[in-house]
């Protein structure tokens, strides 16, 4: 019994590796058979000798990982449930409680309750704690506890959670929830026309061009295009929306390969909507892949003026193969070029620096290029607008409270010591900044510079040496002045900061339909959008 047990995942790996390399590299298939053959006979060893019982399963599942570890992070291996996630993604429609949820450290948080949802309707909110799904505990559940909340569409799920100490129960009934690919849209000054473009899945183009249809009827002459934050999605609704404003024939993005057949040339194959319309677009360092080829198309075609700040550099594109079990390999294949010849990756994972870390091009080395009309772009990785926006970047810092979360646990905690009924009456003030420090002292946030690890490791190099002890103490009162120093880094980023607190609040008070509606009226990137659009010398200029 234990050897069937070991056969099954082990022809999945041969399935595997034969499926995605013989195809490509005929030439390494003995290298890869005979690799193969190591692999097996290790792992059968394993499972059989091993002191303690191992999963056959996990012991794969880790062995997956270890072969991607070392490639670029978009490369994956899914598991069934992962490919119908997926799937479910780009369909823009699914079953659920209409709330996006973090999970970590066996902790599951609710990030945002979707307006009008089941979730919603059941009084969940943004920070609250997730304990218990149906009498399962959270915190002892082997798998993602994420899976339990689904279902089909009005059955009920017990939640337990906890907020503010206090445990609660709520009853969500299942349902339909739409992910709307364009969640708001407005006219600005009666005749400028704002779309937020969120994502990009099969309903991204149709729904765009909706709301340009409805704006137009509103008496919209101009129009903002905003995807701060869009991380990207399917590369034919990208086009599909570049499209929407330039002729048809138009050459948007080339994908580039060592295998030939990855090689292609992508261009719009429709009638535009309106190929004269001004056209402004935001972006940001979370404007990835999708978004950054709409802007980095638009830009090089002279098409609009690309405002905020450097988009993030995701210009790698990935395929799924299917494997066996209904798993998939998503398997980068190519890397994305804008018309005028940019690379739009940022990080080259395949040259590394000593610590292991992905190169970033030195600035220096950027090469430029030529737009359809003339003008000089250059590459770097990420879309560098026309117009900087100092609010829209996001610095080592900034990055760092978001990835420790302490932007959003700070929201969560304002929002319950504040008591705000419109959003129109928000304001975020020096007092509240000086709040957010006091929580962030109290809480003992901290990130590592890149030049606290360069030191770290000198002093490793010098213990080698036999230099430490004469050097530890200079040491010490170096890494006090650089925590210093990140004290006031927090200080000199305040804009970048309040911006995103600001942001994250909105949206925990009022959704992200409150959140968009204050920002067309205070939001710097769209005020210098709309200033710009209201500028025809300047907007001309630009492009030209």
């Amino acid at each position: 019994m234990m050897r069937k047990k070991i056969i099954i995942p082990f022809v999945a790996a041969v399935l595997f590796g034969a499926a995605g390399f013989t195809a490509v590299v005929k030439s390494d298939f003995f290298e890869i058979a005979k690799q193969l053959e190591i692999f097996t006979s290790l792992y059968k060893e394993l499972n059989m000798n091993y002191v303690d019982k191992v999963s056959p399963s996990a012991l794969m599942d880790n062995a997956i990982k270890g072969v991607l570890e070392d490639l670029d992070p978009y490369t994956v291996y899914w598991n069934e449930q992962a490919v119908e996630d997926a799937r479910i993604k780009n369909s823009g429609v699914y079953t659920g409680v209409g709330a996006s949820m973090r999970y970590k450290d066996k902790q599951l948080v609710v990030v945002e309750v979707f307006e009008n949802y089941p979730a919603d309707n059941a009084g969940l909110r943004a920070g609250d704690l997730i304990i218990k799904i149906d009498q399962v505990s959270v915190s002892s559940y082997e798998d993602d506890p994420r899976e339990l909340i689904k279902g089909a569409a009005g059955s009920k799920v017990e939640v337990v959670y906890s907020r503010q100490g206090k445990t609660n129960t709520a009853f969500v009934t299942r349902g339909a929830v739409e992910v709307s690919a364009v969640p708001y849209y407005t006219l600005i000054n009666q005749d400028i026309g704002y779309i937020v473009l969120s994502k990009f899945n099969n309903k991204t183009t149709s729904q765009t061009k909706s709301a340009l249809e409805d704006l137009k009827l509103q008496g919209a002459k101009k129009i903002i295009l905003d995807l701060r934050g869009n991380p990207g999605g399917l590369l034919n609704q990208a086009i599909g929306v570049v499209n929407l404003f330039v002729p048809k024939g138009e050459v948007i993005t080339t994908t580039q390969s060592v295998i030939e057949k990855y090689n292609k040339v992508y261009k719009t194959t429709a009638e535009p909507f309106d190929v004269d319309i001004p056209l402004a677009v935001l972006v940001n360092g979370r404007s990835a892949s999708a978004s950054e080829i709409v802007s980095g198309g638009l830009q090089d075609l002279d098409r609009g003026v690309i405002i905020g700040a450097r988009s993030f550099g995701k210009g790698l594109v990935q395929r799924p193969k299917n494997l066996t079990y209904g798993s998939q390999l998503k398997v980068t294949i190519s890397r994305y070029y804008t018309p005028s010849g940019r690379c739009i990756q940022a990080l080259d994972y395949w040259n590394r620096d000593e610590n292991g870390n992905p190169v970033r091009l030195d600035p220096k080395k950027y090469n430029a290029f030529k737009t359809k009309g003339g003008r000089t772009v250059y590459d770097g990785g990420g879309i560098l607008p026309d117009i900087e926006i100092e609010s829209a970047k996001f610095s080592p810092i900034t990055t760092a409270l978001l990835k420790e979360n302490a932007i959003f646990n700070y929201a969560t905690q304002y929002r319950y010591d504040n008591n705000i009924e419109r959003w129109e009456d928000f304001d975020f003030t020096d007092k509240d900044f000086q709040g957010f420090l006091k929580y962030l002292k109290n809480s003992d946030f901290d990130f590592e510079t890149q030049t606290e690890l360069k030191f770290k490791q000198a002093l490793r190099r010098a213990e080698d040496d036999g230099l430490k002890k004469q050097i530890q103490s200079s040491f010490k009162g170096l890494m006090a002045s650089i925590k210093e120093a990140k004290k006031k880094k927090i200080t000199e980023k305040k804009r970048e900061i309040i911006a995103l607190l600001k942001a994250e609040i909105l949206k925990q008070y009022f959704y992200s339909s409150g959140l968009y509606a204050y920002q067309v009226i205070n939001n710097p990137e769209i005020r210098a959008a709309v200033e710009v659009l209201n500028n025809e010398s300047k907007y001309r200029k630009i492009l030209k």
